[in-house]
């Protein structure tokens, strides 16, 4: 096994990057994929997030195409979400600033023309979400002819997000004959499909259990019985700063985020907290996450739209305010600390109505989440009606999936209660008109 990146025989350009980004080892992902990518090998690498997986792509794919050529690009890397394209291009770009290979990206959720003017100038890479490269590419922007290399990154994002129609139609535009890398952080039905009509004869690589967390991840888990606990909860533990340096609270909805957001922002002033969801406008998004990138803030509220690709180095604390309905989110969420071999912290709020997902969580990840009792001088707030309603009705459903013939809590109810009502048969026969008695006498006779 190689134990830097001078035994992949990359050039004197790759490697000064490699060092001036702070990298001397490689990781074990690293270690695995690139000679089987530098031999043109077909690869499925099954790794969570934050061990280096776009590096060990990214440097054997600029190894190959060395040096700019012509007008249309050779490589397509493909990613679920704008975000994580916009990282897979700063990566890029650090690891190709001594050559002169020329990198465009394309998301969508602002206009194409800056994008297009940058496509006709000529590229070697392109870097895209699914839709917007399908739209540049049908309205003929995009020649696919001289493509060598296809990346598909966050694989099964991309599936949950229901992008498998574009992808399908991505694999009619491009040349038949290329490299094809897929890389997914679980190991799904739907991913073996995916690698089955992708890959050629692919080289299999998994550095960790599919699915498992970073062993530099601490992970605790609080019960808690409502919305208003868990926002005492998160201010206590906010109360010791130089514990919390740096933290990501995930929310499982824009409302919940916006709350969180508010909550702290009365706390720790707007300088110090943003928040990141689909919502917001693209520019808001992108100025979000370079203040918490660049130490502007300390705080990122966020749905699960941040929890992949966001590569922020030396985050403390990731907090689940609420526990992911997409239970392989979890994986994603904490995966944002305890990156690059450094400690972090996963610390998830699980209400009643969360304790369905919590359980399928920890069947994922192949182990127990360790529990924690709520700290002294955290009041635990009774939950209100329409709060406790809601819980109900959502176990009911969890149980339901379960269970199709289970009617529900409330349907249990509702029987009892028209049972109740209905009058016992000696009142019946109280009741009968002497009529309808006359014509039973008759009948008898």
């Amino acid at each position: 096994m190689p134990v830097t990146f001078e035994d992949f025989n990359f050039n004197r350009q790759i490697l000064d990057a490699v060092a001036a980004a702070g990298y001397t080892e490689p990781t074990p992902i690293q270690q695995k994929a690139i000679p089987p990518i530098s031999n043109g090998q077909d690869v499925m690498g099954i790794a969570q997030t934050g061990t280096g997986k776009t590096a060990a792509y990214v440097l054997p794919l600029l190894m190959k195409l060395k040096y700019a050529q012509g007008e249309a690009p050779r490589a397509l890397i493909i990613s679920p979400t704008r975000e994580l394209a916009m990282q897979i291009e700063e990566n890029i770009k650090a690891y190709a600033i001594n050559t002169d290979l020329r990198t465009v990206v394309l998301y969508g959720g602002l206009g194409p023309k800056t994008q297009i003017e940058q496509l006709q100038k000529g590229v070697d890479i392109i870097v895209a979400s699914p839709g917007r490269f399908l739209d540049l590419y049908i309205a003929g922007h995009i020649v696919t002819k001289a493509l060598q290399v296809l990346v598909l990154d966050e694989a099964d994002k991309m599936m949950d997000m229901g992008f498998m129609p574009q992808i399908n139609r991505i694999l009619e535009v491009v040349p038949r004959k290329r490299q094809n890398l897929l890389f997914s952080a679980t190991m799904s039905d739907k991913i073996h499909l995916l690698a089955g009509n992708f890959l050629e004869f692919p080289t299999v690589i998994e550095v960790t259990p599919q699915a498992t967390p970073a062993q530099t991840v601490v992970q605790k888990l609080y019960f808690v019985p409502n919305m208003k606990t868990k926002i005492n909860l998160l201010k206590k533990l906010l109360e010791d700063p130089e514990s919390i340096t740096k933290l990501i609270v995930f929310c499982k909805t824009r409302q919940s985020a916006e709350d969180v957001f508010k909550f702290l922002e009365r706390k720790f002033g707007h300088e110090q907290v943003k928040v990141l969801h689909a919502n917001k406008g693209q520019n808001t998004r992108i100025n979000s996450i370079n203040s918490f990138k660049n130490d502007e803030v300390k705080i990122l509220v966020a749905t699960d739209v941040a929890s992949r690709g966001i590569d922020v180095s030396a985050v403390s604390h990731v907090i689940n305010f609420d526990v992911p309905v997409v239970i392989e989110d979890y994986v994603h969420r904490i995966g944002r600390t305890g990156r690059a071999l450094q400690s972090g912290e996963a610390i998830t709020f699980c209400a009643p109505s969360e304790e369905y997902y919590l359980k399928k969580i920890e069947k994922l990840i192949r182990q127990k989440i360790e529990i924690l009792p709520i700290p002294e001088g955290v009041f635990v707030e009774e939950t209100g009606y329409d709060e406790r309603q809601e819980q109900n009705k959502e176990i009911d459903l969890q149980i339901r999936k379960e269970n199709p013939d289970f009617k529900g809590a409330f349907h249990e109810k509702k029987i009892s209660n028209q049972k109740s009502n209905v009058p016992k048969k000696k009142d019946e026969r109280k009741f009968k008109s002497p009529k309808a008695a006359r014509g039973k006498k008759l009948r008898n006779k």
